[in-house]
């Protein structure tokens, strides 16, 4: 490579916002820990209540790459909403499958707001001790960053529209016909969330109640 060509990449790199590639390096890094999880706890919850299929398939593990569905990761990062690859549930294998399925979709929400109320508690540590320095400020964005997105994906999660884990609660509570035939069409229930998310249904809604759950774990722990 030529000089020429050598000062043009020095100049492309000098050029780079790196705070901007930071900010979204951080941000890709707590997505994956807010997805890896939420559907390692399903594939936990399930488990504990007597389905081994989430284990069979390798789905315990907080290895990312076990868990993400590429298009839904790029859709969270750049339309605030996505999904990962859901953990197999067979329920069949519950005492009781409604109850059981209903158990192992709330592990999900359930474990964003135990991770959320975990970083604000590192968050906190690190803002009390330790030194203002770049590399601290930084891993304090990173925790109240990956904190509000994991309070974000369990609120969100708990709407109750299909796939999403609020229907599968709310499902449980209706008779077994109507339930076993919801089931069946679970699957088009993403089309009705697309259509909901696009035309901005209840994004206020969801927003405040965002909003209010992070405030209201922030100022608990702060």
């Amino acid at each position: 490579m030529g000089d020429a060509g050598l000062n043009g990449l020095l100049d492309f790199w000098n050029s780079l916002d790196r705070q901007a590639m930071l900010t979204a390096f951080l941000r890709l890094l707590a997505v994956l820990l807010c997805l890896t999880v939420h559907e390692t706890c399903h594939g936990l919850a399930a488990l504990a209540l007597g389905d081994p299929t989430a284990k069979r398939e390798h789905r315990l593990s907080l290895n990312p790459l076990q868990h993400i569905d590429w298009f839904g990761l790029a859709a969270m990062l750049l339309l605030g909403f996505g999904w990962a690859k859901p953990v197999p549930v067979n329920m069949q294998y519950f005492k009781n499958p409604k109850r059981g399925m209903a158990l192992t979709a709330l592990a999900g929400p359930a474990s964003n707001f135990a991770l959320a109320v975990l970083l604000l508690l590192l968050a906190r540590a690190v803002y009390f001790r330790a030194p203002d320095t770049a590399l601290w400020v930084w891993l304090l964005y990173f925790l109240q960053l990956a904190a509000a997105l994991s309070v974000g994906l369990g609120v969100f999660n708990l709407i109750p529209i299909s796939p999403l884990d609020g229907s599968k609660v709310l499902f449980a509570l209706l008779p077994d016909r109507a339930y076993m035939t919801l089931m069946r069409y679970e699957r088009y229930g993403m089309l009705l969330l697309f259509a909901v998310i696009l035309l901005g249904i209840g994004n206020n809604a969801l927003g405040y109640a965002v909003s209010a759950v992070y405030s209201a774990l922030f100022n608990l722990i702060f």
